[in-house]
Order: C-alpha cells, then structure tokens, then sequence
C-alpha cells in the first residue's frame, strides 16, 4: 500500500502502523510523531486507505476503509471491513520481512482506522505488542469467536471524546464493555473533546507507547 513512513530514530527496532479516519489520508497523524518524544527508534507507517464510495456521504467518492451505510450503527460493510483487514495483515507481514518482529508491532487507529485495527488485531494469529484504537468501536461484534488466542492479553488502549457526535461515547463505551467481558486487558481513557485528538491524549499514547515497547 501507498503509505507516509516516518522514522524516530535510526535503524528502528518498532513499528507502529497507523490508520487514519473517514475522508483523511496519510499525512493526517503524521504530526503526531515529534509530540509523541520516543526515546526508542520506532518506525511509523501511515497507510492511505482506498478511494471508494461512501453512502451516507451520498456515495462521494473518498478515502475509507470500508463504507459506512447509515449514521449510529445498524448493518454493517462486512466485506469492506475484511478486506482492509486484509491490507493490514499484508502491512504488518511487510514490517516483518524488514525484520520487525510481530510482537513489536502496534496497530493504531483513528475512527475507521480503529476499527479496522480491532477487527484485525484480535483475529492476528501472532501476539502483537499492542492495539491503539482512539474514537472508534468494535466492528462485527457478532463475531467475537474469530479472535485468535495469541492476542487474548494484547494490551489495549482505548480513548474517546466525552462530545464526540460522530461516534458517541455511550457506542464506543459499549465496545470496550464487550472486550473487557471477553477477557481482554483494555486501557480505556475519555478526553473533553469532540471527534479529536488532544494534548492530553497524546501524552497518555506516549506512556502506552513507552510501556509496550
């Protein structure tokens, strides 16, 4: 995949694969890399997703992980999601052939993109370091039972905005409920902010960060 590589320092022992949301590309989290003060060499990668048509933006074609076909829920792109969860794999299978081991890899994303990493770090049949899934939710929950056990103590951060209108808390709260009930150490933080990052957060990634690797 097309994808913005960043690294924090040379000859990197880390990678952290980071998906951006709806309508975003890339360059959208690329900031955050010199905020977040690694003293660790990582190495981060900022895939773009797709170009597709979206419904509820009356199929504007756009850049998305999979389509979305009504606001608050309901039926889901199953398809659309299984693929880029395919993308993923095939990303996190090129970091290890650059000699990145799986259990130094961090999947992370942002709204959609935190969708996609949850429905492909709980399926990886290799323990990751972790699972970064700030605004989102946890896609295809029906079917929980796919979940590999090699990542069954993945340690997982979660954050959202106590106003997000895109995703509401209570949905996204929801979530973490169900991975807490399947056993999964979930790190669940909410921030004063709408469907954003903050200063704050940020600090609170850079701790997880640090912890992990």
């Amino acid at each position: 995949m097309d994808a913005i590589e960043i690294e924090s320092g040379p000859r990197p022992q880390a990678t952290v694969i980071w998906l951006h949301g709806l309508g975003a590309d890339g360059h959208d989290f690329e900031p955050i890399v010199p905020e977040l003060d690694l003293a660790a060499p990582v190495r981060f990668v900022f895939p773009h997703a797709p170009v597709r048509p979206v419904t509820i933006n009356n199929g504007m074609r756009m850049r998305a992980w999979y389509d979305i076909f009504q606001f608050g829920g309901g039926p889901e792109d199953e398809a659309g999601i299984r693929a880029s969860e395919g993308l993923l794999r095939g990303l996190i299978d090129q970091e290890k052939k650059r000699g990145i081991a799986a259990g130094k890899i961090v999947l992370a994303g942002f709204s959609q993109g935190g969708a996609i990493v949850l429905q492909t770090g709980l399926r990886h049949p290799e323990r990751l370091a972790g699972i970064m899934a700030l605004s989102t939710y946890l896609p295809l929950q029906e079917k929980m039972t796919e979940a590999h056990p090699a990542n069954r103590d993945v340690p997982i951060f979660m954050a959202h905005g106590a106003y997000d209108d895109i995703i509401p808390l209570a949905r996204a709260e929801r979530s973490k409920d169900r991975l807490v009930e399947a056993g999964y150490d979930v790190r669940w933080r909410t921030y004063a902010m709408p469907h954003s990052v903050c200063p704050e957060e940020i600090r609170d990634i850079r701790d997880y960060l640090l912890r992990i690797l």
